[in-house]
C-alpha cells in the first residue's frame, strides 16, 4: 500500500521521546519551550505558543484576537472544518470567500469584492482565515494590504506549510498576518504525533494564547488580581481550555525540524518528478505562484473529465485505490457539509470550490517516499487515464 502521507520516524526521534519518558518531566517540563523556540527561529517569528493541536491553536488564536458573539470570521471553504470551526468554538458567525482557480487558496479577487460590499452594508469580519491549502501559500500581501484597509485582523492558517516561503521568507514570520497556525498530524511535514503551534510577533497575543491554553491559570504575579499567597499559588484570571503539548510531543517535534529542510527539498524533488512524468495526460498539474515556495505538503491533479469520458472522477479514485494507491481528496468544501448547510449554505455559493472539488484527486507526497513507490503510482495513472 502507497499511503497519500505518513509520518518519517527515524533512530534520532526515537531516542528522544525515549529521554523524556526516563526523564522528570512527561508534561509541563523543558522541551516544550525547546520546541518553541525551534519553530520560532526557524520561521521569525517572536512568539511561539505550543498546543495539542492546529485546530486548538487556531481556537486560542481567535479567543486572543477577541472574537465572539456577533462577529464573523471569513475563510476558504477548501479546508478542513476546522478552520471555520475555531470560529463557531468562539460563538461567532462563519462565512467564506471563493478559491482561485489556479492555486486553489482565497481568491484576492474575490475577496476584495466582498470586503467592498460587506463595507457598504457595515457587515465586515473581524478575522479573516487564509488557508496556505497543499503547503503553497496565499498572496499574503495583498490580503494584509486589504486587512489594513478595512481594519480586520488575520490568521494564517498554514497547518500545511511549515518550511515554506513567501517572498523568499519563511511562513509563520508573521509579517502579513497577526497570528499563524502550524500543524504536526502524522502526515504534516514535521510531526508530534498530534500538536499544533500559533506564532505572533505580538506580545499581548502571546500572552494571552498561553493563557487560554492552560485553563486561563497563571502564576505571574504581574497578572494577578492581588499579592501571592504563597509559593503554591496560581489564579484562574480567564476561562481557559487544556490544550497543552506533552514534554513527548514536543521532543518529537525538536528532532523533527533538524530536518524540515532536507523534508522540503525531498518533497520537491517529488513534485518536480511527476511534473515530468504527468505532464502528457489528461490533467492539470498543480500551479505555483511565483511569490512562493511550497511545503508541498499534497501535490494535487485535477482531471480532465470530458478528455476522459466515460471515466468519472469516482472511477479514477477507485482505480488508484484498487492498485494500492491510497489517494485521498483534500477537501470537500466545508459549506456543503450538512452541519454548514444547516446553517444556510448552498451548493452554488463557491462555484471555484465546487468545480476543484468535482476533479480533484491529492496523490502519494512525503519525504520517504521511494523511487519505486512513485513509479508505481505514475504508471498506475497512464494506465488508468490512457485507455
Amino acid at each position: 500500500m502507497i499511503p497519500y502521507g505518513r509520518q518519517d520516524i527515524q533512530d534520532s526521534d526515537i531516542a528522544a521521546v525515549l529521554k523524556v519518558l526516563q526523564s522528570d518531566f512527561l508534561t509541563q517540563g523543558p522541551a516544550v519551550p525547546k520546541f518553541e523556540q525551534s519553530v520560532a527561529q526557524h520561521s521569525g517569528a517572536r512568539h511561539a505558543v505550543a498546543v495539542n493541536s492546529a485546530t486548538s491553536a487556531l481556537h486560542i488564536a481567535l479567543m486572543a484576537l477577541g472574537v465572539g458573539a456577533g462577529d464573523v470570521v471569513w475563510t476558504s471553504p477548501n479546508t478542513f472544518v476546522a478552520s471555520s470551526n475555531a470560529a463557531l468554538y468562539c460563538g461567532a458567525g462563519v462565512d467564506f470567500v471563493d478559491i482561485d482557480p489556479l492555486t486553489y487558496n482565497m481568491s484576492v479577487t474575490a475577496l476584495a469584492e466582498k470586503l467592498a460590499l460587506a463595507n457598504q452594508k457595515g457587515q465586515l469580519p473581524k478575522v479573516l482565515i487564509p488557508v496556505h491549502l497543499t503547503g503553497q501559500p496565499c498572496d499574503m500581501a495583498a490580503i494584509y494590504d486589504l486587512s489594513q484597509r478595512y481594519g480586520v485582523k488575520v490568521v494564517e492558517d498554514a497547518s500545511h506549510a511549515i518550511g515554506g516561503r513567501y517572498h523568499d521568507q519563511p511562513i509563520g514570520n508573521c509579517a502579513y498576518s497577526d497570528i499563524t497556525v502550524f500543524s504536526f498530524h502524522p502526515v504534516k511535514i514535521v510531526t508530534t504525533a498530534e500538536g499544533g503551534m500559533a506564532l505572533t510577533n505580538d506580545d499581548s497575543l502571546a500572552e494571552k494564547m498561553a493563557l487560554y491554553r492552560s485553563h486561563g491559570i497563571t502564576r505571574d504575579p504581574a497578572l494577578m488580581t492581588h499579592a501571592s499567597d504563597g509559593p503554591w499559588y496560581y489564579q484562574q484570571i480567564a476561562l481557559g481550555y487544556n490544550y497543552r503539548m506533552t514534554d513527548l510531543q514536543a521532543a518529537l517535534g525538536v528532532s523533527q525540524m533538524q530536518r524540515l529542510d532536507d523534508y522540503i527539498k525531498r518533497r520537491h524533488d517529488i513534485a518536480a518528478r511527476y511534473n515530468r512524468e504527468l505532464s502528457d495526460l489528461p490533467l492539470t498539474l498543480p500551479a505555483q505562484a511565483g511569490y512562493g515556495h511550497s511545503a508541498y505538503h499534497l501535490y494535487v491533479i485535477r482531471l480532465d473529465l470530458d478528455a476522459i469520458a466515460p471515466l468519472t472522477h469516482a472511477q479514477v479514485f477507485q482505480s488508484l485505490r484498487d492498485r494500492g494507491i491510497l489517494v485521498n481528496l483534500h477537501y470537500i468544501p466545508v459549506h456543503i457539509q450538512p452541519y454548514y448547510q444547516a446553517m444556510g449554505f448552498r451548493w452554488g455559493d463557491y462555484p471555484q470550490a465546487e468545480s476543484y472539488y468535482k476533479n480533484a484527486i491529492s496523490i502519494p507526497m512525503y519525504p520517504s517516499m521511494s523511487d519505486e513507490a512513485q513509479t508505481q503510482v505514475i504508471q498506475a495513472l497512464h494506465e488508468i487515464l490512457e485507455k
